[in-house]
């Protein structure tokens, strides 16, 4: 398990919201934890974590980051080894989760979590928890997919994190790895939080909220985005 200092300087920044008073917070004054995670199938009622990541930003700082491969008690599938690169070797060995829960938790604590399809991840997050006896993430959230489908260009064919990547020309892409997809979401995150200042949203309450307020992919704001801002 590594948490290291900061090592990148990325554009804009999301935000710790533990009331509503938070949401009022400018963008760069919030700190965001973009989180990942790679498992051994698609539901956490079957299957494993076998790798975290997370990294935090506040005002276009990389305060930190944290990854570490976790033992999931079981075979890796050998399609989704194909997939990731995460073998049974190189989890054996690695911290159960038991061990790694703790650190992550203090990680992230306080700040709003990020990640592309984030239920996704916070399903398998929040299952680890509850069988570690642990309560569940109550952090804010911020999905770049909800984001995304708002705010991308009509001609970028879908919204796959590899293929916004890619036609953004992010600099960094995802991998299937847990810490290069936290670092490519990131900068997809400060990418679309710079278009969604065209929409006036300079706040953390605005930019929650900003998917139900733009119907379909638009680059000018309709009337009900108008009346909410």
């Amino acid at each position: 398990m590594t948490v290291r200092p900061p090592t990148y300087a990325l554009g804009m920044v999301l935000a710790a919201a533990s009331s509503s008073d938070d949401l009022s917070l400018a963008l760069y004054d919030v700190t965001f934890a973009v989180v990942d995670v790679e498992t051994t199938g698609g539901g956490p009622q079957t299957c494993a974590l076998t790798e975290i990541a997370a990294a935090k930003f506040r005002g276009g700082e990389c305060l930190g980051t944290f990854a570490t491969l976790v033992d999931p008690r079981d075979a890796i599938p050998p399609f989704i080894s194909s997939l990731t690169g995460i073998t049974d070797d190189m989890v054996r060995g690695a911290p159960a989760l038991p061990g790694v829960l703790p650190a992550f938790v203090e990680f992230v604590h306080g700040a709003v979590i990020v990640g592309h399809n984030v239920s996704f991840d916070l399903a398998f997050l929040n299952a680890a928890l509850e069988d570690n006896e642990r309560l569940p993430l109550d952090n804010l959230i911020v999905d770049t997919l909800a984001l995304a489908r708002r705010l991308a260009h009509e001609e970028i064919p879908n919204c796959r994190l590899g293929t916004l990547a890619a036609a953004l020309e992010l600099e960094h892409r995802p991998a299937h790895r847990a810490l290069d997809d936290v670092m490519a979401t990131a900068d997809l995150l400060h990418r679309l939080i710079e278009d969604a200042t065209g929409f006036g949203v300079f706040q953390l309450g605005q930019l929650v909220e900003l998917p139900q307020f733009i119907p379909t992919i638009a680059r000018t704001p309709s009337r009900k985005l108008r009346a909410f801002l």
